[in-house]
C-alpha cells in the first residue's frame, strides 16, 4: 500500500499490486479422495479446490492472491499452461499440483477433483475455457475482459445463471474502498446531476497499429503454439507475440480498450447503473505510407482513438461517456494547476504508475479516480484547485468495505464459491455487471475494426490526377446499437465483428 498526499487515503496501483502478490507465500493441500463425488459436486465446507489455467504474468499474481486468503480456504489443485517458460515458477511453488498443457484434457480427466477454475490467458481463449468449466458446474474467476467478442460475453453471462455457478471478473480494483466511497458521495448529491464522463489510459504500452510481420521464426521448444492459438486462425509463429504483445493483434487481443476499459469504464458503469450503449461513434489516428497513401493494417488496433458512448442513466437522462487512449486526453480541466500532470492529479496518484483516470462531470462539481475507482477525489466548484479526499468529506459510510481490497477481490470469490451460488454477494459477477460491461467495452472495438472496412475506387485528384483510392463507409458515422439483440442497425457490415468463427476443431459456444 502507499500513502497519497492526503496522508490517510490509501491506494494500490495495479503494478504494485502485482509485485506484492508475487511475493506471497504459496501453500498446497493434497485433495483427499473422500471429497470427490463426481460432476458438479459441492465444495467441502472449508476449502475450495481450484484449477489454474495460465500461470505466468497476471496468472502468477492471481495464484498468489488466491493462496493468501485469510482463511486459507483456497487450494491450488491443478495447473495448466501452454508455455513452460511461463509455468516454471508456479510448478516450483505447487510441486504437488498435477500439470496439464491442454485445458480440455484437464477438464476431461480431472473434472471430479476440483470445484472452480481461475483463468488468466490471452483474450481469444477466455470464453471457451470459462464456458467449458461453467458447463461442468464449476465456479469461474476470469480475467478481464471476459471475452474477445460480444457474443461470447453474452453466452458467459447467460451460462452463469443457467449453470448456477459463482463468477467473478478479474477487475480487482472493483473491490477496493474507492467504489463504495464514490457511491456514498453520489447518493449524497455532492456533484449534482452527472452530465458526462471522461475515461482515458496510457495504453497501449505494446506495439499496435503495425503490419503483420513477414519474417517467420522457429517456435520455442517450451511453447505449444497450436494450443496457444486455440480458437484463433492458424498462422506461423512470429517473434514478440508471446507472452505479452498479442494484445496488439485483433485475432488474440482487444487492444488498449480491452486491456483497461473494464478498469476505467467500470466505475461509471456500475455506479450510474448503465447498461448497453444506444449510440457509439469514434475518431481514430490515421497513418500514411506515402502521399495520399493511407496505411492499411486491419490485423492490429489503431495507435490511438477516442470513442463516444451514449448511455441511458437510471434517472432516464442521457450520458455521454468518452474513452481516450494512446496519448489522447480530454481538454484540460480548470481544476488542474498549469504545472500539474492531469492523469496523476485526477487519476493514478503514484507518479511512477500513471495508467489512467476517470472523471465524472456534474452540475455541482466533479469526482475523479484512478483505475478501478482507486483514490476518489471530490472537486467542488469553488476555484480552489484542491481536491477533497475521503477524510475531507463528512459523509457517513453506508456500505461495508471489502476485506483486503484488491486481494479481497479473490478472497470474496472463494468465500462465495464455498457458500454456493446466490448465497453471497461479490463485486464483479458476470450476471448484471461484468458481462454487460464487457459487451459495452467490446462495442467500442467493433467500431475500431469497422474503421478499416474499405472499397476500392478511382478518383481524379486536382493535383495528382487520376489515381486509385479507397472509400471507408464505416468512418465518421454514429452507430446505432440494439444491445438486446447484439446488432448494429444502421451499418450491417459491422455485425461481422459481433461474433467470430472459431478455428476448425474448436467447439462453438452454444447454451
Amino acid at each position: 500500500m502507499k500513502e497519497n498526499s492526503n496522508e490517510n487515503a490509501k491506494s494500490m496501483s495495479r503494478r504494485k499490486f502485482l509485485g506484492v502478490a508475487a511475493t506471497g507465500a504459496a501453500a498446497f493441500t493434497i485433495l483427499p479422495s473422500f471429497t470427490v463425488s463426481g460432476l458438479g459436486h459441492v465444495a467441502p465446507s472449508d476449502k475450495l479446490y481450484i484449477a489454474k489455467i495460465g500461470c505466468g504474468g497476471m496468472g502468477a499474481a492471481d495464484l498468489d492472491s488466491l493462496v493468501n486468503t485469510p482463511r486459507k480456504n483456497a487450494v491450488i489443485a491443478y495447473l495448466c499452461d501452454v508455455d513452460m517458460r511461463m509455468a516454471a515458477d508456479a510448478k516450483k511453488k505447487f510441486p504437488k499440483a498435477p500439470f496439464y498443457e491442454d485445458f480440455r484434457e484437464l477438464y476431461d480427466k480431472e473434472y471430479k477433483k476440483f470445484d472452480a477454475v481461475c483463468i488468466s490467458t490471452p483474450d481469444h481463449n477466455h470464453a471457451i475455457q470459462a464456458f467449458g468449466a461453467m458447463r461442468m458446474g464449476k465456479h469461474v474467476y476470469l480475467q478481464k475482459p471476459l471475452s474477445h467478442d460480444i457474443y461470447e460475453a453474452r453466452i458467459l453471462t447467460e451460462a452463469a445463471k443457467k449453470y448456477n455457478v459463482v463468477t467473478q471478473m478479474g477487475d480487482q480494483g472493483n473491490s477496493c474502498d474507492g467504489m463504495k466511497t464514490m457511491r456514498e458521495w453520489f447518493e449524497a448529491d455532492l456533484i449534482g446531476d452527472i452530465t458526462k464522463v471522461y475515461c482515458w489510459t496510457n495504453r497501449p504500452v505494446w506495439p499496435q497499429g503495425i503490419p503483420w510481420p513477414d519474417a517467420k521464426s522457429s517456435v520455442p521448444k517450451e511453447l505449444n503454439w497450436d494450443l496457444w492459438l486455440g480458437t484463433a486462425p492458424y498462422v506461423d509463429y512470429i517473434e514478440n507475440l508471446v507472452p505479452f504483445n498479442w494484445r496488439g493483434w485483433w485475432d488474440y487481443g482487444t487492444g488498449a480498450l480491452g486491456d483497461m476499459g473494464c478498469h476505467i469504464i467500470g466505475p461509471p458503469f456500475k455506479l450510474l447503473g448503465l447498461e448497453y450503449p444506444s449510440e457509439v461513434s469514434c475518431s481514430v489516428t490515421n497513418q500514411y505510407t506515402g502521399i495520399f497513401k493511407e496505411a492499411y493494417y486491419p490485423e492490429s488496433p489503431p495507435v490511438a482513438c477516442s470513442i463516444r458512448f451514449k448511455f441511458k442513466q437510471q434517472n432516464g437522462k442521457d450520458l455521454d461517456l468518452v474513452w481516450m487512449d494512446g496519448g489522447i486526453m480530454p481538454e484540460r480541466f480548470d481544476e488542474i494547476d498549469p504545472d500539474s500532470d492531469m492523469t496523476h492529479t485526477m487519476g493514478d496518484l503514484d507518479p511512477n504508475d500513471i495508467e489512467g483516470a476517470t472523471v465524472f462531470v456534474g452540475t455541482k462539481g466533479k469526482v475523479s479516480c484512478g483505475w478501478g475507482g482507486s483514490d476518489p477525489r471530490l472537486w467542488v466548484n469553488d476555484g480552489s484547485r484542491k481536491p477533497k479526499f475521503e477524510k475531507d468529506v463528512n459523509i457517513p459510510k453506508k456500505y461495508k468495505r471489502i476485506e483486503g481490497g484488491a486481494n479481497g477481490h479473490y478472497w470474496s470469490w472463494v468465500d462465495a464459491c464455498i457458500a454456493g451460488y446466490g448465497k453471497q454477494e461479490i463485486e464483479s459477477p458476470f450476471e448484471g455487471y461484468a458481462g454487460p460491461l464487457t459487451e459495452a467495452v467490446l462495442m467500442g472495438n467493433l467500431l475500431l475494426r469497422c474503421y478499416n472496412i474499405r472499397e476500392k475506387i478511382n478518383v481524379n485528384d486536382v493535383v495528382y490526377g487520376e489515381m486509385d483510392a479507397y472509400k471507408y463507409p464505416g468512418r465518421n458515422i454514429t452507430y446505432k446499437w440494439d444491445g438486446k439483440n447484439m446488432r448494429i442497425t444502421n451499418f450491417d457490415a459491422a455485425n461481422q465483428f459481433v461474433r467470430r468463427t472459431y478455428r476448425n476443431g474448436w467447439e462453438e459456444l452454444k447454451l
